[in-house]
């Protein structure tokens, strides 16, 4: 007979170790990230940084592979909707601070935490990158126009890119891409291009990333993976567009490059997913 203290860590190891589909969960986070909205992993560092969106408390964890939190960084700021997490070469963190769904926000803004912040027990002090879209006139805009949701951004080459959600419900699958400076001050968020998502709820894109070598970009959905590579300079539209469907719906909500072939995934606990750490591969 099987005795307990045999029967949970089998059971544990075949939890871990399951595929849901094509995503392969590394471990169930903890319900302080139940709302986890951003994930990032700076330069020769094991920790991935993660955020909760809008109405928590200010705060950066650090999360290793098992899902244990082993860092808390405490950012003497408010979350009014942080939405994604980038990073740069010198190891700075980005805070995106722009979620928008009504699109009546006028305080858009990213934090630029140092690295050199990244270990201190005290209240952190952020670098505050503010910003408009010069085609909103109005807080809020009538329906058709409200374009001006965003999730997910990377940094590319000294500046930061956005990638935006419409709440226009007869044009959702509208995606414009801007770019805005990496460094302080308050400045007009640069239309590059528009891309077309499939035109569902499913199909918002809720996280990007861009990999070491600045040559593939993927924008993450509930759905699926897509990922943009050959693009020219930094209209990633351009680029050869490769999807990679999910084979289960889930609140996506954060995306990393692992390395060229690997993704790390994270996704929000709701009735349709249970708050885990995934990886992809690419194929």
């Amino acid at each position: 007979m099987t005795t307990m203290k045999k029967l949970i860590p089998f059971l544990s190891f075949l939890y871990f170790s399951c595929n849901t589909g094509n995503l392969t969960i590394i471990a169930e986070l903890p319900e302080t990230l139940n709302e986890v909205s951003g994930i990032e992993q700076t330069p020769n560092s094991d920790v991935y940084w993660m955020i909760n969106d809008h109405g928590n408390t200010p705060i950066i964890f650090g999360v290793n592979l098992s899902g244990e939190i082993q860092q808390r960084l405490i950012i003497n700021t408010n979350n009014h909707d942080w939405e994604d997490l980038a990073s740069d070469e010198e190891g700075n963190i980005y805070i995106g601070d722009f979620g928008n769904n009504h699109n009546k926000r006028k305080n858009l803004s990213i934090l630029k935490i140092s690295n050199k912040s990244l270990n201190s027990s005290k209240k952190i002090d952020a670098k505050t990158i503010s910003f408009y879209y010069p085609e909103q006139t109005k807080f809020p805009p009538k329906h058709s126009e409200r374009h001006f949701d965003c999730e997910s951004f990377l940094f590319f080459k000294d500046s930061l890119f956005l990638f935006t959600k419409s709440r226009d419900h007869k044009n959702i699958g509208k995606t414009n891409l801007y770019k805005i400076p990496a460094n302080e001050g308050h400045h007009k968020a640069q239309y590059i291009s528009t891309f077309y998502t499939k035109g569902d709820i499913g199909s918002w894109v809720t996280s990007a990333d861009i990999n070491s070598s600045g040559n593939k970009v993927v924008l993450l959905t509930e759905k699926s993976i897509l990922m943009f590579s050959n693009f020219k300079s930094s209209n990633f539209f351009t680029g050869t567009l490769t999807e990679i469907p999910f084979n289960f719906m889930s609140q996506n909500e954060s995306v990393i490059f692992k390395n060229d072939s690997t993704l790390f995934i994270t996704d929000e606990k709701s009735r349709k997913s249970e708050g885990n750490f995934y990886h992809l591969i690419l194929e």
